[in-house]
């Protein structure tokens, strides 16, 4: 009998069911052990699938990864650290909420020892490589959470988030990082990094799913509707990026300018400074209270980056914390004024992406850098989404609102005025300058970057008007194509495809670093009698420009 003939609860215990035995298949697949810390048997999880299936829960047949310092009933919680390991009594609360609303846990997830870094490699299961390429950080310290979601294995994550730890891996993996308002989500059950503050965090693929999951685990405000009003950083106060990413971020705004949202800058001195004071203040004395006496009488399991920064927390003085506190009241009142006037705030998530390797050379600089815009949103007791927004050099860039305590909803609102954009790569008359570029950005094309396709393509030109190339894969005899990538809304790149003439067509072009890309095409039994100009490398080098 087909699944359409299934009494619906039968057919939704088939779905989830497969969904089930496919994400097992794709933990295989991606072979990307340092995910995970542990995983419950498959058996389990289908058994579960199968006894939930008729009771209508709005989470049902949702695959969900856990946050390694979150308690999972049947695994230890070790948040990092096998010898602090023990054995939960039930579900940390929020984790019960979620298997109440239908949702399938997988497993715990790797992440920096104790919550304590935003980069994804302090841990003994191993450093977290991220979701894209595998030479850069994941980010942390909810590291397997945000990789699991990336890689397609889970629908949702559990993460922690105090100084960033639920924004910095979504915008280095291209998901989405809600963290709601301090508090929301309860945080029993949960390891303490700086537990007057620390959040629970949902990593998702899209807005959409992280607030529906939001909405089934705690009751948010409701968002208002009409015209949105925006703050974003003078270019002064948004301060050194990484090469490229103020541009993105620039592009970002516009996109959210063209769907509507009305763009003032706000001053974020306020911010910058409170952000020094997590780690800089005596607030890191609470990570010491947190788990000061267990590095203390373990030294040797503990990774020594994370033991350099609790471990001296145990000598901060008393005065020291009043004091801070005193100064952060003022800044929070400064905060809340300059979001008074606007909707949300608008920054990058982050700073840069670091390789592992320069993680490696200078852990603490690097990781410190990584939280300027992150470190100050649970001080201030804020609510926070981060979400994608484009990609340079190849890798996901993304972008981080920040919103008044119970806003979570108008933020998702926010996050959806832009539109999703499609990558195309072209090598032709699209090309910026050449005479069919205005196809691209009358439609609200946007370049990305110059790039060049694997030595896999012969390039030849076409007796046409105006003169174009046609690129064709061959499977011997190639070599690299000079080209460029652009990004167009969904429903623009819809109306540029169905323009283009035969014998163009579009295809996955695969580029020089291994990227697999929509672009242009051409069927091969145009080429006949054309000229081959693969050895210019590119159509401008034909034409003598550029």
């Amino acid at each position: 009998m087909s699944a359409d003939a299934l009494r619906p609860a039968e057919a939704a215990s088939n779905t989830a069911v497969e969904r089930v035995r496919a994400a097992y298949r794709r933990i295989e697949r991606v072979n990307r052990p340092e995910i995970w810390i542990d995983l419950r048997p498959e058996a389990e999880v289908l058994a579960e699938a199968a006894a939930l299936a008729d009771r209508g829960l709005p989470l049902y047949g949702k695959l969900v990864a856990v946050k390694g310092n979150i308690d999972v009933a049947g695994l230890p919680t070790t948040a990092g650290c096998p010898d602090y390991a023990y054995q939960p009594e039930a579900d940390a609360p929020v984790v019960a909420r979620l298997r109440a609303a239908g949702a399938l846990v997988l497993g715990t997830t790797n992440l920096d020892q104790f919550a304590t870094g935003l980069v994804g490699t302090r841990s003994p299961y191993g450093a977290v490589r991220n979701a894209v390429d595998p030479a850069y950080v994941s980010g942390g310290s909810s590291s397997g959470s945000a990789v699991a979601v990336a890689l397609g294995i889970v629908d949702l994550a559990l993460g922690t988030d105090t100084a960033g730890s639920g924004r910095v891996p979504a915008a280095f993996n291209g998901i989405v990082g809600l963290k709601p308002t301090p508090g929301l989500l309860p945080t029993e059950g949960v390891v303490p990094a700086c537990a007057s503050i620390d959040c629970v965090s949902l990593f998702a693929r899209t807005v959409e799913e992280a607030s529906f999951a939001l909405t089934c685990l705690a009751e948010p405000a409701q968002v208002h509707t009409g015209r949105f009003r925006l703050g974003v950083p003078s270019p002064e106060q948004l301060g050194p990026l990484a090469d490229g990413w103020a541009e993105a971020f620039d592009a970002a705004v516009s996109d959210y300018t063209s769907a509507g949202a009305e763009v003032t800058i706000v001053d974020i001195s306020a911010f910058l400074e409170a952000a020094q004071l997590l780690y800089g203040g005596a607030f890191v004395a609470e990570r010491y209270t947190a788990v000061g006496e267990f590095i203390d009488a373990h030294p040797d399991a503990v990774d020594p980056v994370v033991a350099s920064i609790i471990g001296p927390a145990r000598d901060i003085p008393a005065h020291r914390l009043f004091a801070d506190q005193a100064t952060l009241a003022a800044l929070r009142a400064e905060a809340l004024a300059a979001l008074a006037g606007v909707d949300a705030l608008l920054l990058p998530t982050t700073t840069e992406h670091p390789t592992l390797a320069e993680v490696a050379a200078d852990p603490v600089a690097v990781n410190a850098r990584l939280g300027r815009f992150t470190n100050a949103t649970n001080l201030f007791g804020l609510s926070a989404l981060a979400v994608p927004a484009g990609s340079v050099a190849g890798r996901p860039f993304g972008v981080m609102f920040l919103g008044a305590p119970h806003d979570d909803l108008k933020l998702a609102a926010l996050a959806g005025l832009r539109q999703e954009r499609v990558p195309i790569v072209v090598v032709g008359a699209h090309l910026r300058g050449q005479p069919l570029n205005h196809e691209l950005t009358s439609r609200g094309g946007r370049f990305v970057s110059a790039v060049s396709t694997a030595a896999s393509y012969r390039l030849y030109a076409l007796d046409t008007v105006p003169p174009k190339p046609g690129l064709v894969r061959v499977a011997s005899g190639g070599v690299p194509i000079a080209a460029e990538v652009w990004e167009l809304p969904v429903a623009g790149f819809g109306a540029f495809v169905a323009g283009i003439p035969a014998p163009l067509a579009i295809g996955k072009l695969e580029l020089a670093d291994g990227r697999h890309v929509p672009g242009f095409l051409c069927e091969p039994a145009a080429t006949e009698g054309a000229e081959d100009i693969s050895a210019k490398g590119g159509w401008l080098a034909h034409l003598g420009v550029g």
